[in-house]
């Protein structure tokens, strides 16, 4: 008797990031071979609330590998557990829990397994589901590489070379003006992209929110390259990124979102405050969505497929809510639950930051001095 369910619904939840068609090409191409019927939920976690699915044949997911972005659409406002219905007479949102709508609309099609492609907050929003009797298995996607569990996530590659490329441009144009450039990628409270793209790039300065910089350390820098001929520096920060004592900017805060906080601006403040302490022309560039965005390379394009075809493999084994993950370059997989809410962080021993104090690179604090 076949232990593989024979209907199974995939989403993907949360920000898009270069890589998730591919997933949803590798689940879909395996699950056909295996006479599994493949259910697509629009929107991620959105689709199951509203109702809107769509049927999966292998005919829909050719010659989606090189495209960015989802054919299913993606959501980061939806969590059935705490769904926005209205607004209060105070302006306030009235949240419900659809958990159990979810449920009903799961068996209307036929549904008995779920994969889930997203972060973090993704694998949250599964965790009841799982706990209810579906079986949930996790696909591991940010660009942020944050995802507890797993030394890579599909999308990070992508991002960091966008984020290399745009700084090599900007090397050109500081060195052109002797301006000091501040560089602000993504990451939330992750510093993987600014840390790899930081120093794939050459920068001079990298600042990551797992280590608190000094506005005074980062003016020391400038000024001292200065001093040596160095008429320009590169600065790459991390959006999460935060000053010794101080806190986090926050560009705004979604009321109706599981993930409410929307970092940023840290880059127009740092040059501000670089500008002001050594009265070298500063400016800023933030990189913003573009690193979401585009073909995925084709490091993110082969990590997408093993993780399609793991989790596949997963299902027909009858393996149950189990997130699929990348470690010591091996695949493998861990209790999703596990992971539900969990960040991974970049540690302040890691080898590429000690690498990168080895070419005098500074991260904000006296340790490089």
């Amino acid at each position: 008797m076949s232990i593989a369910p024979s209907r199974i619904g995939v989403l993907t939840g949360g920000g898009d990031c270069p890589g998730l068609n591919a997933v949803i090409r590798s689940v879909v191409k395996e699950a056909v071979y295996h006479d599994i019927a493949v259910v697509g939920i629009e929107d991620g976690f959105l689709g199951l609330i509203e109702d809107r699915t769509v049927t999966l044949r292998a005919d829909d997911v050719s010659n989606i590998l090189t495209r960015g972005g989802t054919i299913l659409g993606s959501s980061n406002k939806a969590n059935p557990l705490r769904h926005a219905v209205a607004r209060a007479d105070d302006g306030s949102w009235i949240y419900e829990d659809r958990t159990e709508h979810c449920m009903a609309v799961m068996r209307k099609h036929g549904i008995e397994a779920m994969v889930v492609i997203g972060g973090d907050g993704t694998m949250t929003c599964a965790e009841p589901f799982a706990r209810r009797g579906i079986n949930c298995i996790g696909v591991p996607k940010t660009i942020d590489n944050d995802l507890w569990g797993s030394e890579l996530t599909f999308g990070f590659s992508t991002a960091v070379e966008t984020a290399t490329e745009a700084i090599d441009r900007v090397h050109s144009t500081a060195a052109s003006h002797h301006r000091v450039m501040v560089v602000e990628v993504m990451g939330r409270n992750a510093g993987w992209i600014a840390l790899h793209a930081g120093v794939a790039s050459g920068a001079d300065i990298i600042l990551i929110p797992e280590i608190p910089f000094s506005l005074e350390e980062i003016a020391h820098v400038v000024a001292l390259r200065s001093r040596r001929g160095k008429r320009f520096s590169i600065v790459v920060v991390s959006e999460g990124a935060k000053p010794e004592g101080g806190k986090q900017i926050v560009d705004r805060v979604i009321e109706n979102s599981p993930d409410p906080i929307r970092l940023g601006g840290v880059g127009k403040w740092l040059a501000g405050q670089i500008e002001d302490a050594t009265g070298i022309e500063s400016r800023y560039v933030v990189l913003g969505h573009v690193q979401r965005g585009g073909t995925p390379c084709a490091a993110d394009r082969v990590l997408a497929t093993q993780f399609g075809d793991h989790a596949m493999g997963l299902l027909r084994e009858g393996r149950r809510n189990r997130l699929v993950v990348m470690q010591q370059g091996r695949l493998t997989d861990v209790d999703l639950t596990e992971a539900a809410g969990k960040q991974r962080l970049v540690p302040q021993d890691h080898p590429l930051i000690a690498a990168a104090r080895s070419v005098y690179t500074s991260f904000g604090d006296d340790a490089g001095a």
